[in-house]
């Protein structure tokens, strides 16, 4: 039976990532980057499409688990207790070198427990059986197509069908390492490594880069955690965040809202920048800011709402049939359509990120205000067109309201531009385009017999992206029509205490059988409404239900079930652990608060 999604733990060289399970099964490795390949795809099956186990022979008897990250790092420790003794299994991959690598080690804790490892690599996300032979001097070689990797211990292992087993004992005191190397199959094996030495290596650096963490509230730990994985989500040689580490977790177990989210989308970026930049990490934030600017140039038309983490554009969405998927939900998706969607607030979203860098105080680009200026000018033609909206909707396009509000947002911030940092453009067009969507979206998009804001023009349904009116500045919060929308928003939209992004039943629109999850950053941007209308009580209230539901090691994924009581959607997700960091930055005093400035109409710098 599969485990619950919250019962995987991270690893990363920020490259690539690795979910470990409570039973100590790693279920999900994609070599040698996020988007590749899955060598270890059990997660999206059965152990037979791939996992490498290191745990306790049960052998019927009851087996105790509880698990930790080493202070400040991304160094999983699982501890196993059994009627034998205790073992301690520390997960980590290290600092990229020219290969990744996995490392386990197994260290004897109390008495002597008989231990099992069952390794079995699957290429090609679970399609490929790979060859297997012993490699000189102890380990084996698996290699198959492109792919290829190296198992290296002094645990003598042996072949049972396609399965590579071991079984030892560890006694107290004593420690037993596991490397799992990767490389491309035509090169020579690298060199072996020292899997303790190793372990310190990673723990020390993880350290010193969560040792630059600035911010001192009371939920340190919290956001310390949510930091560490938007690190652990970065793809480093380019700077790219993806939204989560996998695809096609479900939204709803058994449902087919199943996406692949390896990539990295333009719509969380200015709140990813804000996330960093008040946390202390400059650096991560000017190499976002310099993957979106290398990854949307070109033409403008074909401004794309995702890409790779390289830039790449080509995501083409494939079906992986031969996986049967989490909980059988099906199909299990490779790649995302939705890249060739028209979604009009992308425009605006990095039209706000770039102007937040400028008064962030990172250093400029000179190519930017001209490739600003382009998008505007596309964005000047298009504007009034239907789209598919933030929520990638697959039914037919609409006026999504949320679209027409980003686009005012996009010449708000080129407006900004010109006034504070000498930007050149014509400034009277402009703002008459500006002011023509503020009328527009207040005349089309409101309800006035329900006293709210509606999700598209004409439609009757809500939807939560409008918490977001007041933060992107196109309303103030005291405004009664973003009262009345918030009110609307919270009788309709929540659900046993959490918020829905929109109703997705059967007339939802968005060409999809019903069923999904509470949407965990929808419920952060709740509780940012209620810092901004002065209503802390309520805020510091959602704000710690929302913590309550993160796993024993602190990660969320995209949805959860409030009935079912557990995590649902692609894990651990960049959009909920951002959400969690800027609205704990909106609740502690003392600290930038994100909501009130990211509409700011100083010129800034607005961080430290």
């Amino acid at each position: 039976m599969a485990l619950r999604i919250e019962d995987y733990a991270l690893i990363g060289d920020t490259q690539t990532v690795g979910l470990v399970g409570r039973d100590g099964s790693l279920d999900w490795l994609c070599l040698p980057r996020f988007d590749s390949g899955a060598c270890f795809a059990a997660l999206l099956g059965t152990p037979e499409h791939g996992r490498w186990l290191i745990a306790p022979r049960a052998d019927g008897r009851t087996v105790q688990t509880r698990r930790r990250y080493r202070e400040g790092t991304l160094v999983l420790e699982t501890t196993f207790t059994t009627p034998e003794g205790t073992v301690r299994l520390v997960d980590c991959m290290p600092p990229r070198g020219r290969t990744p690598d996995v490392v386990r080690l197994v260290e004897g804790v109390e008495g002597r427990v008989p231990m099992r490892m069952e390794l079995i690599l699957r290429f090609d996300s679970g399609s490929v059986v790979p060859w297997v032979r012993k490699r000189p001097g102890g380990g084996l070689t698996a290699i198959a197509g492109p792919d290829a990797v190296t198992l290296d211990t002094p645990v003598k292992t042996h072949g049972e069908g396609l399965t590579t087993v071991a079984d030892f004992t560890v006694a107290k005191g004593e420690r037993v390492p596991f490397v799992l190397t990767w490389f491309p199959s035509h090169e020579a094996p690298p060199a072996r490594l020292d899997a303790s030495a190793e372990v310190e290596k990673t723990a020390a650096g993880w350290r010193a880069w969560s040792g630059r963490c600035t911010y001192q509230g009371e939920w340190r730990e919290a956001v310390l955690t949510s930091l560490t994985v938007l690190k652990a989500l970065t793809y480093a040689p380019t700077g790219g965040i993806v939204a989560a580490a996998t695809t096609s977790l479900p939204e709803w177990p058994g449902g087919v809202r199943n996406w692949d989210y390896r990539y990295c989308w333009l719509r969380d970026a200015t709140f990813t920048l804000q996330a960093l930049l008040h946390a202390g990490y400059r650096e991560e934030a000017a190499a976002w800011r310099d993957w979106l600017l290398r990854s949307v140039a070109g033409d403008p038309a074909k401004l794309q709402i995702m890409y790779g983490v390289a830039g790449e554009r080509r995501l083409t969405e494939s079906e992986a049939h031969w996986l049967p998927g989490y909980e059988d939900s099906s199909p299990v998706r490779l790649g995302n359509a939705a890249v060739h969607q028209l979604q009009l607030d992308v425009h605006g979203e990095v039209m706000d990120v770039l102007h937040q860098t400028r008064r962030g105080g990172l250093a400029p680009e000179d190519a930017a205000w001209a490739m600003q200026r382009a998008l505007l000018g596309f964005l000047e033609g298009n504007w009034k067109r239907p789209d598919k909206g933030l929520w990638e909707m697959r039914g037919p396009p609409q006026h999504f309201t949320f679209s027409k509000v980003m686009a005012w947002v996009a010449f708000d911030r080129a407006l900004k531009g010109l006034a504070f940092f000498g930007m050149e453009g014509p400034v009277a067009r402009w703002r008459q385009v500006r002011d023509h969507i503020h009328a527009e979206v207040c005349a089309q998009a409101w309800d006035g017999h329900r006293h709210t804001f509606t999700q598209a023009y004409g439609s009757s349904k809500l939807d939560a992206s409008l918490l977001l009116m007041p933060q992107v500045g196109f309303l103030p919060v005291t405004d009664a029509r973003v009262r009345g929308t918030v009110a609307a928003i919270e009788r309709h939209l929540m659900r046993d205490g959490f918020m829905m992004r929109y109703a997705t039943d059967s007339g939802s629109g968005d060409g999809l059988p019903g069923g999904e999850g509470a949407f965990l950053a929808c419920s952060f941007w709740l509780a940012d409404c209620y810092v901004l209308m002065g209503r802390d009580a309520d805020a510091r209230a959602l704000f710690e239900r929302l913590l309550a539901v993160r796993n024993d090691v602190g990660l969320l994924s995209e949805e959860y079930d409030p009935v079912g009581r557990r995590l649902l959607g692609n894990v651990p997700q960049a959009f909920s652990h951002v959400g969690l960091i800027n609205t704990a930055l909106n609740l502690t005093p003392g600290q930038p608060t994100p909501a009130r400035e990211r509409p700011s109409d100083s010129a800034g710098p607005s961080h430290p």
